[in-house]
């Protein structure tokens, strides 16, 4: 499943380092819930964010956490979506994320099958983390097909709006087919914001939606 664990990591970080892009006016489309109360909060540290991402104990039994990747210069490139490469998508590199306030941790899960989720906390203003994480869901709907060059790796990619459960104050989810070196996988990735925390839970669709409320009530909760 390599190819699997270099296509999620990649789509990963081209999704979030787009939100380091300045604001281009467009609206978030996930969710019409107001964000006035926590326009300025202040955001919580990494440290602080660290210590609300799940833990292996947490997400139960068959789950291993896994080391952190080492930095990496591989050129991210995006074809066939003006608007994805406009947002940085030559940025993403897996290391270089937009918020500065950040904590993440990913694991695989064997109970059964080779599958694996990621879980990603960022903190920052409630209007900042809404319009850089919208932007950057549009652009991918406005592009069901794309093709991600990550170094000599290219992955054929789709793009597929799906329904977020009503949690948080917004909400976006999507559905991510991706092809490479022959093989054909499927990724969910649910971003819902709280406040000035955003989580984001990412990978195998059944996990991603036994954990997500778990992820966000951990995140939620005072340290």
């Amino acid at each position: 499943m390599r190819h699997h664990t270099t296509a999620a990591l990649v789509l990963t970080a081209l999704t979030l380092t787009a939100c380091s892009v300045a604001p281009s006016g467009s609206a978030p489309a996930a969710s019409s819930s107001p964000r006035g109360k926590a326009a300025d909060a202040k955001p919580l540290s990494s440290a602080a964010l660290g210590n609300r991402l799940l833990t292996e104990e947490e997400l139960g039994e068959g789950y291993v956490r896994k080391a952190e990747r080492a930095q990496h210069n591989d050129d991210v490139t995006v074809i066939g979506c003006p608007a994805l490469a406009q947002l940085g998508g030559d940025a993403a590199t897996g290391q270089s994320l937009g918020f500065p306030n950040k904590a993440k941790a990913a694991f695989t899960y064997s109970g059964g099958s080779d599958s694996e989720v990621a879980e990603e906390l960022y903190s920052d203003t409630a209007n900042k983390l809404s319009d850089g994480v919208g932007r950057i869901f549009d652009a991918m709907a406005s592009c069901p097909t794309y093709q991600v060059l990550s170094g000599s790796t290219a992955i054929d990619m789709t793009t597929q709006t799906s329904s977020a459960p009503k949690l948080g104050e917004e909400q976006w989810s999507q559905l991510l087919t991706y092809s490479a070196g022959g093989q054909r996988s499927i990724v969910k990735q649910t971003a819902i914001r709280t406040g000035d925390i955003l989580v984001i839970v990412s990978g195998s669709p059944g996990l991603v939606d036994t954990h997500l409320s778990k992820a966000l009530a951990k995140a939620e909760a005072a340290s």
